[in-house]
């Protein structure tokens, strides 16, 4: 295979809500421009980047996949992403290699509440984009009402193409910056066309998209400002690095438009990544630290690793973007992120589930190398003797749990293993036995998400789970002050035990945690005793009054007692102050807190009522909303207890188009009936 230099290598990914079309275009862009051998598609699981068989099972993209296509001379790097918000992680690893993005908007569904969201981690990140609108061969497209959408989310979007006909009558493109007509060949599969001039019907429309963005561009440059208003008009050449010009700095978004089923549009895409999108020369430096990479194949060494997998009969995937320097076949690189030493054999650049081998990488490229042995997702290989590492992927936290448990002995012996694994080749997804619950909470960022992990569990390891709902981590606390007494007197011939002292316990503001006071006078409790009684009461304290859970948030006063000069000891001081502690909390109003998470549900207006319906429900308390073109997001505090399988709830009222997120916001009184269940139910267990 042909090795690119820097330059000639384009970094994209594609992005967009679920269903949008992202892995039928990519497939398109890479069965035209000639590197695929077939043109496949996403909905019948045939598509290039569609290879896992949980993405076959479930219909939809869950991972990061790569692939690349060879047009006009360059390399463009294609990085397909997840479109569901259960696998943000995935999204923002191709994010983060890449130098531009396509951002795929359906003629059917326009703009959605996943295009708003990664239309954001754009703007976090900071990369250049243009829109692709899609499937417009399919009934109800309509690329004005959907054009308009995107123009008033992004401010800066603009045409440089416009179709002609929507849905069956799909039949062309006019392309503005050449001001031709491209009418497609029926029958053909890559996308071929005859040119020719804008027939009459449709000069008049083409016009005035056609000044729209000329005018566009006129106004980046003085120069050509001048030049506009006295032609009224711009060569082709002189526009065209005028919009890269203004895409690379973030000022205009162009918008194009296809069918990805048919080939309609996808050389025009080609082209425009070509002439639009920079070079990882022209994206600037990559960060490291205090340092900044530039990328450059005669530089040092540097690479990330951006994604981690393993292979039945292949082993660990390692897919790495290359930052500086050329990678040649069999280089010894350092680790600087644990610094362990690795060989990099069998370099190869990834197409879908295939992988084409190659001599060398250069600066800018995109590779996947196999068995590093000690090599994972977010490290940095580096030249030996550097010590360079590039900032991190920043994963979201995950915030969905589910507890599990192995089917068989057999599962349960291997799981914290595989559990290590997983992690290590998605860091959103992590388990852990929790003590306090007596289960293993696994977490990640959506109930499909972790359904996913499970089935590759099952399908790469062997290993198959049950999943129930974990138990809540309760506490209890007291609502008034209370005193009393706790005496221990133990004889049974020999030296006795005696401890005896009394406490005042309490409450104290949410979150203050324990407080110990000595106000003993006059020696009646050694001081060498009271770190005993201290232990006593702390010790008690972990199995409250009211359900058996651990009693935060008050104070424990030690004012009086009596002691023994030879029956005394730490242990009876000790039992006492357990003693004591359980004598009073009874008669100190226990109160069980529930966790209170803060959820933020982002949604189509029309959902809004529903959405409010259900939280209200579930005993939520909205604080607040903000709308912002056509979406709004709902603030609402909701017990833990209430939020189990929300999210496919969501999923079921909105149809699939709200997203939520959640925080444990603190913990607050349980109501009366729901501290009674709570007590009964642990009076059981």
């Amino acid at each position: 295979m042909k090795t690119y230099t820097t330059d000639r290598i384009r970094n994209v990914v594609v992005l967009g809500h679920g269903g949008c079309g992202k892995t039928s275009l990519i497939d398109s862009m890479c069965w035209v421009a000639g590197t695929s051998s077939r043109h496949g598609r996403a909905d019948d699981g045939t598509a290039l980047t569609m290879h896992a068989p949980e993405e076959h099972a479930h219909g939809v993209s869950i991972q990061t996949t790569p692939a690349f296509a060879e047009f006009a001379d360059h390399k463009i790097n294609i990085i397909d992403t997840p479109g569901y918000l259960d696998f943000t992680g995935e999204t923002l690893a191709g994010l983060r290699v890449a130098d531009a993005a396509i951002i795929v908007v359906s003629a059917t569904a326009g703009v959605e509440v996943g295009t708003e969201r990664v239309l954001e981690f754009c703007r976090e990140r900071g990369i250049p984009r243009f829109f692709f609108i899609s499937m417009m061969d399919k009934e109800h497209a309509n690329f004005e009402r959907v054009f308009e959408q995107i123009k008033e989310i992004s401010g800066k979007a603009l045409p440089v193409e416009i179709p002609v006909g929507a849905g069956p009558g799909f039949s062309g493109i006019v392309t503005l910056f050449r001001d031709k007509l491209q009418r497609f060949k029926p029958g053909t599969s890559k996308g071929e066309y005859d040119e020719a001039e804008i027939p009459a019907e449709l000069t008049e429309m083409a016009e005035e998209w056609r000044t729209e963005l000329m005018e566009t561009v006129a106004t980046t440059d003085e120069e050509l400002l001048d030049l506009y208003l006295e032609e009224l008009d711009l060569p082709r050449d002189v526009a065209l690095s005028a919009m890269a010009t203004a895409v690379s700095a973030r000022d205009a978004y162009p918008v194009l438009c296809g069918s990805s089923h048919l080939t309609y549009g996808i050389r025009a895409v080609l082209n425009k990544i070509v002439e639009l999108f920079p070079s990882p020369v022209d994206a600037g430096p990559e960060k490291a630290g205090e340092e900044t990479i530039e990328a450059d194949a005669d530089g040092p060494l540097t690479a990330l690793v951006f994604k981690t997998t393993q292979e039945p009969h292949v082993g660990d995937l390692s897919f790495f973007r290359v930052y500086s320097g050329t990678l040649e076949n069999g280089t010894e690189l350092t680790n600087t992120t644990n610094g362990e030493t690795e060989r990099l054999a069998h370099l190869a650049v990834p197409l879908g589930k295939e992988r084409r081998e190659v001599d060398k990488l250069v600066a800018g490229d995109i590779g996947v190398v196999s068995k590093l042995k000690a090599t994972r997702t977010n490290d940095t290989l580096s030249a030996k003797g550097t010590t360079t590492r590039i900032d991190p992927i920043v994963f979201p936290t995950a915030d969905i749990s589910i507890a599990i448990r192995g089917k068989a002995r057999s599962d349960d012996d291997k799981l914290g293993e595989v559990i290590h694994r997983l992690h290590e080749e998605d860091p959103t997804f992590s388990a852990a036995f929790n003590g306090e619950l007596g289960q293993t909470i696994a977490r990640g960022l959506g109930e499909l998400h972790l359904g996913v992990q499970f089935e590759r569990m099952a399908r790469k390891y062997g290993v198959h789970v049950e999943t129930e709902q974990p138990k809540i981590a309760y506490r209890e606390t007291l609502s008034r002050p209370a005193q009393g007494q706790g005496r221990h007197k133990k004889q049974s011939g020999g030296r006795g035990q005696f401890g005896d002292c009394r406490i005042r316990l309490t409450p104290r503001e949410r979150g203050a945690g324990y407080e110990f006071v000595d106000s003993i006078k006059g020696g009646v409790i050694p001081s060498k005793y009271l770190p005993s009684v201290d232990r006593g009461i702390q010790e008690a304290a972990t199995n409250g009054v009211l359900a058996g859970y651990p009693m935060v948030d008050f104070a424990a006063e030690c004012y009086d007692g009596s002691y023994h000069s030879v029956d005394s000891s730490d242990i009876a001081f000790k039992l006492a102050g357990s003693l004591a502690f359980r004598n009073v909390a009874v008669k100190a109003g226990p109160v069980l807190l529930e966790p209170i998470v803060e959820v933020s549900v982002t949604t189509p207006d029309e959902y809004v009522g529903d959405i409010m319906g259900d939280l209200t429900s579930r005993r939520g308390r909205v604080q607040g909303m903000e709308p912002a073109s056509g979406r709004t997001t709902i603030m609402a505090l909701v017990p833990q207890s209430e939020l189990y399988k929300y999210a496919a709830t969501l999923r079921s009222i909105t149809q699939g188009r709200a997203f939520h997120a959640r925080k444990i916001r603190g913990y607050e009184p349980a109501p009366h009936e729901v501290a009674q269940k709570v007590a009964a139910e642990r009076a059981k267990e």
